[in-house]
């Protein structure tokens, strides 16, 4: 579908949960559908905008703007909402932490200024799925349903031994404080960061298999050098930001919280959770451990050799069939 104009909403000096303060902050988000409507909330992924998720909002799908009031956001450090790649003069390196709560919190004054109560959905996939556990835990009230894809309650030890890697590979270039604002700003660590990003994206059976010829590739190398390309459309800066707040998210601790079961026994939120049954960092077993603490969540693996790709919006038919399958469930019931 179509995607509609950039909207901001200015939030002000934020103070944040890990200390500091984001001064002049700014929202940015898109909207499809009557105000009037259900509302449905799209946070983004890591690597994503507001703009990504119009490849599953439509006619006839889950997320119809004919029948629902979607509201995508934008993560603080993805180039949109504020960003270190917008305050260069101010020092990008000395951009505070902002934190999965903060994202959440901003999210929340965004619904209350467009006069928006309860959420009949949020949907998300990977960073964006952390948020919707997030929601459905800080603010119980307001959540009728979340539908967390190819992510967790927050960032388990395995994805944050992978994020380290990422990390590591902007803080060993020794132009990363100096590096002029903008896309392409550390070309060689940019494209270091793709190619090892793509290690972890797709399951073992994915590159043994060869399934990279179904995404039009004619040799291994090729997919590298797109991930490499792709990368190279973001500022190092903005990437680092957003991975902080991945790298930290942690639900028990947004709650005050002693345990995460703890956490989780504040989600009244119907719950349909979505790993990919190949995802290398979003684990299945560390799905089952969080949806065990949550009665009546369900646990639908979608089971792909893309793995964590598997849930990436409208990239793959199947997968995107079945993620809309449920959300169509949850929005029905």
């Amino acid at each position: 579908m179509g995607v509609p104009a950039l909207r901001r909403f200015a939030l002000g000096d934020v103070a944040l949960s890990r200390g500091g303060v984001l001064t002049d902050a700014v929202l940015t988000y898109r909207t499809w559908g009557d105000p009037s409507a259900p509302a449905v909330l799209l946070p983004s992924y890591y690597t994503g905008t507001s703009a990504s998720q119009a490849a599953i909002i439509g006619p006839g799908r889950a997320l119809d703007p004919g029948r629902f009031f979607i509201v995508a956001t934008d993560l603080f450090g993805n180039g949109l909402a504020t960003s270190p790649s917008q305050r260069r003069a101010t020092g990008a390196a000395r951009f505070p932490t902002v934190s999965v709560e903060d994202n959440v919190r901003a999210q929340a004054r965004l619904l209350d200024a467009l006069g928006i109560g309860e959420l009949a959905l949020i949907q998300g996939w990977s960073l964006a799925a952390i948020q919707a556990w997030h929601w459905a835990a800080l603010f119980p009230e307001r959540v009728a349903a979340i539908l967390p894809v190819c992510g967790a309650t927050g960032c388990w030890p395995i994805n944050r031994v992978f994020l380290a890697g990422l990390r590591a590979v902007f803080e060993a270039d020794p132009d990363f404080d100096a590096a002029p604002p903008g896309p392409g700003n550390l070309p060689r660590a940019l494209r270091a960061f793709g190619r090892v990003y793509a290690g972890w994206a797709y399951s073992a059976a994915f590159w043994r298999e060869a399934r990279w010829r179904e995404l039009g590739f004619a040799a291994p190398e090729d997919l590298l050098d797109w991930w490499e390309a792709d990368h190279l459309g973001w500022d190092a800066h903005d990437l680092l930001a957003a991975l902080r707040a991945w790298e930290g998210a942690d639900l028990a601790r947004a709650l005050g919280a002693a345990t995460l079961e703890e956490a989780l026994a504040r989600v009244s939120a119907r719950v349909i959770a979505m790993p990919c049954d190949t995802d290398r960092y979003f684990t299945l077993e560390e799905n089952r451990l969080e949806i065990a603490a949550v009665p009546g969540a369900e646990l639908r693996p979608i089971v792909s050799p893309f793995g964590h790709c598997a849930g990436a919006p409208g990239r793959f038919a199947a997968e995107t069939a079945a993620i809309d399958a449920a959300a169509r469930a949850l929005l029905s019931r």
